[in-house]
């Protein structure tokens, strides 16, 4: 591990000419920026850097015309050494401002593996028709500077915030790990802190929000939830639940950025998006007295990022696409809510020839062939196969539950609890170590996504208890 700290550390020096530095960019003056902007613009107008470090050089009377040294006198040839010293000094100064002006107005790198290049041109793997695609979905962002001011961003912020490190001082999450519901194995959450934070949101409002997703994903969707998710496959005598292994650490950056290719658009731009929405995992390690995070894998989404949920869910539009069709061929429904699949059997009238069982068999194995062409891999130990004598739940709803009113159901355990722990509450009886009333508010908010009657009774003797309480 050391080795591999050592390694990365003079590898990439942090400096801009080594690559982004590892702490933030301080904060720079508006008007130093304005500056070196305008300066930019006076070398582009120059016809590069050379052409204006010249007529810079010309205008402070410093630029020696070329000559032939041997043909002067001992003094002149002296004196023309001494301009020319004068001039180079001079000219490493302009090679330096123009340095300096090009860094705040390009991207210039983005760290080791990924590539970059500032010119902003269509290649062989740009969309067939990269602006129409691009102005269907009204993607308005098409550059990189059109990037940076939508973001309200310096060029130099947006190169921190994207740039990748192996081995880094800083980080822009904050991780923490909570159980999974066996109990015993542990999920890695990863919360971005704030400017990556507004960054992301600013991408979901404005790009991923607009991207296609299948009628069968039901995650983090408008008008869609556990609920709906829940309700397509109530009434089935077959429900079969099926887990995607690593889902979110397997959807890397440059899946990230294909899909953004696909949707019109250009290569910087899809690079930088993907770069913000992703990050490798890391561990933290001490090394010589400070903290290195080092990466651990690929760039991938962050669990707990804004904009991971939108991309798992257009990511996911060919592979929705595909298990629908084998779900219908074989007589089943199917949703997605991000990495669970729910397929449940429908029969309808017996066609002569046919099965009157489910193809269970065919489905599974589809499943699965599918899932590895589409670069996911089934998790064999929470696949659920639920027939109508037992309990079916979905997305933590039961579906065939005895009341009528209800299509999908909290399950009556959870129910008894939160009343018996309103009850308590109203007794004047104190509540479980680690329990709140926020926390029974937003289990009645749960119960009254799927009963409206109950939720509402429930929701009103808790707003009394806060009443109470105050």
């Amino acid at each position: 591990m050391t080795a591999l700290i050592d390694k990365h550390l003079q590898a990439a020096p942090p400096t801009l000419a080594g690559g982004s530095p590892a702490k933030p960019p301080p904060r720079q003056d508006p008007k130093l920026i304005a500056e070196r902007t305008e300066r930019w613009k006076a070398i582009e107008a120059a016809g590069g850097v050379p052409s204006w470090v010249n007529a810079e050089l010309k205008a402070r009377g410093l630029l020696v015309e070329e000559t032939n040294p041997s043909a002067l006198s001992d003094k002149a040839r002296g004196q023309f050494k001494e301009r020319k010293k004068a001039e180079a000094t001079e000219r490493r100064a302009l090679k330096k401002l123009a340095w300096e002006a090009y860094t705040a107005t390009h991207i210039t790198h983005l760290g080791a593996g990924i590539f970059w290049s500032d010119e902003e041109k269509a290649d062989a793997f740009d969309h067939a028709q990269r602006d129409a695609r691009a102005q269907a979905l009204k993607l308005e962002v098409t550059s990189v500077k059109q990037l940076a001011e939508a973001l309200g961003l310096t060029i130099p912020t947006l190169r921190w915030l994207a740039f990748h490190r192996e081995v880094d001082t800083s980080t822009h999450y904050r991780r923490w790990k909570v159980l999974k519901r066996d109990g015993v194995s542990t999920r890695t959450l990863a919360s971005p802190k704030g400017q990556l934070k507004a960054a992301q949101r600013w991408v979901l409002r404005n790009v991923l929000e607009k991207l296609p997703v299948h009628a069968a994903a039901h995650g983090f969707l408008s008008a869609r939830s556990i609920v709906t998710n829940a309700q397509v496959h109530a009434g089935s005598p077959l429900v079969i639940k099926v887990d995607i292994k690593d889902f979110f650490p397997s959807i890397t950056w440059k899946r990230v950025k294909g899909l953004l290719r696909k949707q019109g658009l250009p290569e910087n731009v899809a690079t930088l998006l993907s770069l913000l929405a992703t990050d490798a995992p890391r561990e933290e390690v001490l090394f010589r007295g400070k903290t290195h995070y080092v990466a651990s894998g690929p760039r991938a989404l962050p669990q707990g990022a804004p904009t991971s949920p939108a991309l798992t869910n257009t990511i996911c539009l060919r592979l929705d696409r595909r298990l629908s069709g084998l779900a219908r061929a074989l007589g089943f429904r199917y949703t997605r809510y991000a990495d669970d699949l729910t397929f449940s059997w429908h029969p309808g009238p017996i066609q002569p020839g046919t099965s009157p069982q489910p193809g269970t068999g065919a489905l599974l194995r589809g499943i699965g062939q599918i899932l590895e062409a589409e670069g996911f891999r089934l998790n064999p130990a929470k696949t659920r196969i639920m027939r109508a004598g037992e309990r079916q739940a979905v997305t933590g709803l039961v579906i065939n539950s005895a009341e009528k009113s209800a299509a999908a159901r909290v399950p009556r355990e959870t129910l008894r609890k939160l009343r018996a722990a309103l009850h308590n509450r109203e007794q004047g009886k104190p509540g479980k170590e680690g329990e709140s009333l926020d926390q029974l508010k937003g289990m009645a908010a749960f119960v009254y996504m799927t009963d409206p009657a109950k939720g509402k009774a429930l929701l009103e003797r808790i707003e009394a208890l806060v009443a109470r309480n105050k």
